[in-house]
């Protein structure tokens, strides 16, 4: 009798939960999770908000009124209008510095990546290592020196020192990358390539550099954003308004006789992060597909 009682009491113990536990369980137990995306959520997209409903206001409503009210009108688009009348020209400022710098970055560190991986020749090891120092070198210990140099050489007044210490400070994280990026992709094609009478130079154009397309979309958007929104190099090497970029003129951003416009100073601000926010919108994909090309070795 005590065998015959027992296990219908011990199946029934076993029995599965109904699927609403199940499911409540489930969602309890992911709440925590849930609520610290939330507040992250929250601490990006307030700010964004904040910049922009404030874009809206009037110098009026900064001083005397609540900084969370709303504005008074969503349609006072005189600060737009009045910011890009200076951040056009520091816009400008900024692609002319930018986009050579970056050109050469992406070139010049492929190249680098290719004759470090790809080639075999004595002391790649070692020069690999002194791109690696640059690295570990601080921005802060070469700006006096090189102002001096700048100086000596004429430069100070134009363009050309951010574009060259932009090259010069992006190209050993950029080696660094491409180098691990062609470690990644299989000896035998570049191999196969010399046997087929192809030269060093014909096999990096053809072969190396197109099967390098999104990590090098990759690291121009992660160096594109290094360059645009560095504000000490800028800072130094900028010693005239028409030539500030965008980060220093942002920070100058002064109305008549020196008094800051809080309207037009975040109607400048806006423009700046919703460009650089729609840039990484559209190249999110490829980024992401650019990220993880180096990390499975074939």
């Amino acid at each position: 009798m005590t065998l015959t009682t027992s296990r219908p009491a011990r199946a029934a113990n076993s029995a599965p939960a109904p699927r609403n536990t199940r499911d409540w369980r489930r969602t309890v137990r992911r709440l925590p999770g849930y609520a610290c995306v939330a507040l992250l959520l929250i601490i990006v997209v307030y700010p964004l908000i904040w910049l922009f409903l404030g874009s809206f206001k009037t110098q009026d409503e900064f001083l005397n009124g609540s900084t969370t009210a709303l504005p008074e009108s969503f349609t006072n688009f005189d600060n737009y209008t009045q910011a890009w009348s200076s951040v056009a020209t520091y816009l400008q400022n900024s692609l002319l510095t930018v986009v050579p710098a970056l050109a050469l970055i992406i070139v010049l560190g492929t190249a680098a990546g290719f004759a470090l991986e790809v080639l075999v020749w004595k002391g790649r090891q070692t020069t690999l290592l002194l791109f690696l120092a640059g690295i570990m070198i601080p921005g802060q210990m070469i700006l006096l020196p090189l102002f001096t140099v700048y100086f000596n050489l004429h430069l100070t007044g134009t363009l050309w020192p951010l574009i060259i210490t932009y090259t010069a400070t992006g190209l050993p994280l950029t080696v660094f990358m491409m180098a691990t990026y062609f470690r990644a992709i299989p000896k035998s094609v570049f191999e196969a390539a010399t046997m087929d009478g192809a030269s060093i130079i014909r096999s990096f154009v053809s072969i190396g550099f197109p099967m390098m397309r999104n990590s090098v979309l990759t690291i121009a958007l992660v160096q594109f954003f290094f360059l645009w929104n560095d504000l000490l190099i800028a800072l130094t090497f900028t010693t005239d308004d028409a030539q500030r970029t965008v980060q220093v003129g942002l920070l100058n951003f002064t109305g008549q006789f020196g008094v800051v416009e809080y309207g037009p100073t975040f109607a400048a601000i806006c423009i700046n992060v919703l460009l650089i926010l729609a840039i990484y919108i559209f190249l999110n994909q490829r980024v992401m597909r650019g990220l993880a090309a180096g990390a499975v070795k074939g």
